[in-house]
């Protein structure tokens, strides 16, 4: 019973987690994107203390894919957000021109 429990839960996780994200807004992506980068930081944590108890081959080569998963998530997610935060900064050229406007 514990394993349909635990299904049951990660679907609901999912479908909920898929819901929320999709109604967030354009204008609050970066920011939710920081802070999903916090809580990806504490599921690599979490996988490498996973790995650190892991007793057998099996348990050992779970742990290894779960750390190596979470180190691409936290770092695609903060090449994703620096390239965000790029788009938000004017470009010299853009400066230049509104000067050039002004006067």
């Amino acid at each position: 019973m514990t394993g349909f429990l635990a299904l049951y839960i990660f679907m609901l996780a999912a479908f909920t987690g898929y819901e929320i994200i999709s109604r967030v807004p354009v204008i609050l992506h970066t920011p939710l994107m920081s802070g999903s980068n916090f809580v990806h930081g504490i599921v690599l944590v979490g996988a490498m203390v996973a790995l650190g108890h892991a007793a057998g081959t099996t348990e050992t080569t779970i742990g290894v894919v779960a750390v190596l998963l979470a180190a691409g998530n936290v770092a695609g997610g903060y090449v994703v957000t620096e390239r965000m935060l790029e788009m938000f900064k004017t470009s010299k050229f853009s400066a230049a021109r509104a000067a050039e406007k002004k006067s």
